[in-house]
Parts: structure tokens; sequence; C-alpha cells
């Protein structure tokens, strides 16, 4: 059954989560091991999440979870139009450049851009409401992430073609209870292929990061020095946070058109001018993030042992919160991506998901009747 358009998934007017994968081409282990050509070519899965994270801190869109593996990748992604509509024009001029700059520096940077280059591009009105739509566009996000990550490898390689099988598959998450189940799903991609034991040696995932931001914090708060990828900046501070708190307030993001590009480096995952690492402090799940590792870490124990357990006292609220069956969590966490195709969620909201969609059914409306009653 072929998927449905896009357009009839992503709505660019709301703010909606969005479950977005690709494959590399052939599902060749372009970003792992290769046995064909017998050689290691896991460094990629960096340029990839480096190019995540600029991404993160340069558009309106939130990063919730992701996973890199050896030959596909999984984004959860939040649009922001609520978010790019308060920027100024000349702060859209300016992320744009960042993005796809009118010239670079030798070394393939951004080239800081003249006074005249911005005036120029804020003199059309058209063309800057195309790139504020473009910041908080998904299609537009995995555009900007994949390619550039195609053709640096296609360049290492010596080779040209396709790198990734398709532009990228898209499923919505229509409400909590899907999130939950889909982080689970990505988090724990590596434990279920067997490749890592537990999620916090699950490197190049949302989980690891947290994990390791974590327990920056922990050190930092008994005074200890800890390492990160910048002064005061933990490994998990371009996600969005977990706790989803109404009031917390989004990142001050107003840039000024004189933001130093020149400071970028080369390659991809440069660092940002801009003042935050992430598009805003909105969380996306009603639980802490002890909550979630300790529900997190349970999961991944049953998927690697195969063996069904009831699942713990202190853990059963979270899920009775969401209104989960237990009996269906571990296999709806296990064979996400085969049970959901074009949107994943409680019975009524895939109804109104499909109806929106001018259809009578979607695939996977049955799992959820029965795992999310």
């Amino acid at each position: 059954m072929p998927g449905a358009p896009r357009k009839e998934i992503f709505d660019p007017d709301t703010v909606g989560v969005y479950h977005c994968y690709n494959r590399c081409s052939q599902r060749a282990r372009l970003c792992g091991f290769d046995p064909v050509t017998e050689t290691d070519f896991s460094h990629r899965k960096e340029w990839i999440r480096d190019r995540l994270k600029e991404l993160a801190g340069v558009m309106a869109i939130d990063v919730l979870d992701y996973a890199v593996l050896d030959n596909h990748l999984h984004v959860v992604e939040r649009n922001r139009p609520d978010l790019v509509a308060t920027w100024t024009d000349a702060e859209v001029v300016l992320r744009w450049w960042h993005l796809c700059p009118g010239r670079r520096e030798p070394d393939g940077a951004p080239a800081q851009p003249l006074d005249a280059e911005l005036k120029s591009l804020r003199s059309d009105p058209e063309q800057v409401a195309e790139y504020r739509l473009r910041l908080s566009d998904i299609s537009w996000f995995m555009r900007l992430l994949c390619q550039p990550i195609a053709r640096r490898a296609n360049q290492e390689s010596n080779v040209t073609g396709r790198f990734f099988a398709h532009r990228f598959n898209c499923q919505r998450l229509v409400d909590e209870r899907a999130l939950l189940a889909c982080s689970m799903y990505i988090d724990l991609n590596l434990v279920r292929a067997g490749v890592a034991e537990t999620p916090e040696t699950s490197q190049f995932t949302s989980a690891f990061d947290r994990i390791r931001g974590r327990w920056q914090r922990s050190q930092r708060e008994m005074g200890k020095s800890v390492d990160s990828v910048s002064p005061g900046e933990d490994q998990d501070a371009w996600l969005a946070p977990l706790f989803l708190d109404e009031r917390a307030a989004a990142y001050p993001t107003s840039a000024a058109p004189s933001s130093p590009l020149a400071q970028t480096t080369a390659g991809l995952g440069a660092p940002c001018p801009f003042p935050s690492p992430r598009a805003s402090d909105k969380g996306f799940l009603p639980m802490t993030l002890d909550e979630y590792l300790s529900l997190l870490d349970w999961t991944g124990r049953q998927i690697r042992s195969d063996k069904r357990g009831a699942i713990p006292e202190h853990l059963a609220p979270i899920i009775e919160r969401l209104q989960i069956a237990p009996d269906h969590w571990t296999d709806t966490v296990r064979h996400f991506g085969r049970l959901f195709r074009t949107a994943a969620g409680g019975l009524d909201a895939m109804r109104r998901q499909a109806a929106n969609m001018g259809r009578q059914w979607l695939h996977g409306i049955r799992h959820c009747a029965a795992a999310f009653p």
C-alpha cells in the first residue's frame, strides 16, 4: 500500500509532531562498517548528529528525538510556525543565509554577509515570506539535513549517485501516547538490533545524549568540572527538554544582522552564531527525564530478553497517566515502525486525522484501539 503524500500528513500552519526517517540507498551500511568495501564509515554518524545540532539552533523546529544507525536515521520533529512568526525579517534573512549562504569561505563555511547583501534579501517581501515558511517546514529540515551529508559522503568515497534511497518517510504523531511509544522505539533502536546492551551505551541517540547531559548537570551541581561540547553547554542542550511545562518560555532568539557569522568553522555542524542551541524550551511529554529513563530501561530489558514481565509498580503510573494498555506496551514499542505508517495515536485522534486527510481508515488504527484505549 503506497504511503500518503506528505502534503496530506504535514500541516505547515499548525504546530505538529512528526516522525521522519530515511534509509541509505539499497540499505547499504554507508554510516557503519561496509562489508563489501571493508571500510568503516561510522564517523559519518557524527556528521549527521552535528548537522542536526546546527539545524536545531537555526530553524524554528524542535528536535525531540533522534537515532543514527549504520544504514538509516530517525528524527522526531515539532514544527514551530508560532515561533518563526515572532522573528523579524532581518533575523529570518540572517538565519536563511547561515543555512544557504550566498557566498562561502574557501573552507566551505558561510561567509560573513555584507549589509548590502542582507538588505537585498530583505527587499523582496515575498521571498522573505518564503524563507519564513521554510524555516519551520519539516521537508526543508530533512532536505537541509540529508543533502549536505550525501554530498560530503560521495566526495569522501569519490562516487556519484544516491546516498539516501528516498527524500524521507514521515508519519504524524497525533497525541502524547504515540509520541512516547515512538520516542522509546527510536531510543531503543540499537538495543533492539543487538548493537548496544543498554540505552546509556547507545551512541548517536537522543537517549545517550540525555543521559550524558543529566550526568554533566549532576556533576556540576556537586561542584565538579565536566567536559562539554562548549562552555556551559550540556550534551543534550540542543534537544527539546523532555518534561512538558507550558510555562517554559522560549529561548531569546533575536539576532541582529551583525551576528558573528564569520566565527563559523569549516564542515558540517559548524558553531551556530545564534544565541540558543535549540528553538525553544518547550518540552513534549508529561513526565520527568528520570521517569522516562526508568521506563526506557525497563522496556529495553524486556525487548532484549524477549521475556514479557509485568510493568513494575513504580513505572505503572507513567503508563496509566497516558491511558496506555500495559499488555500491549512492549509490542507497541518493539514494532512501532511496522504497526503505523501515516499516523499514530489514540483511536479518536486517528479518526480525526483520517477525516482531515479525506480518508475513512488509516494503517494501524486497529492496533491503536488496543494499545491506546
